[in-house]
């Protein structure tokens, strides 16, 4: 069966349903339903993004242009496909 029809059966499912099976699904499914992230509520993540934004900004960590990493792509997939 596929995802799509799994999909449609359980909306036909829970459309007829009682309210006491909608009640019981819904408790089943309900953190994965209400749980939004939201990354700047997250205080290792936000300090994670200061740390690494700290060291790029002190030289730490080396960054690189869109056109650099477009142009090593390049070297490296013609290095790739001409060693075949």
């Amino acid at each position: 069966m596929t995802i799509a029809l799994k999909r449609e059966k359980l909306v036909e499912y829970i459309q007829q349903a009682d309210e006491r099976k909608v009640k019981a699904i819904y408790t089943i499914l309900e953190r994965e339903i209400s749980t939004e992230y939201n990354w700047w509520e997250d205080e290792d993540f936000v300090a994670q993004l200061d740390r690494e934004m700290a060291d790029i900004k002190s030289g730490k960590s080396k960054t690189y242009t869109w056109e650099e990493v477009q142009a090593e792509t390049k070297r490296l997939r013609t290095k790739r496909y001409d060693q075949k």
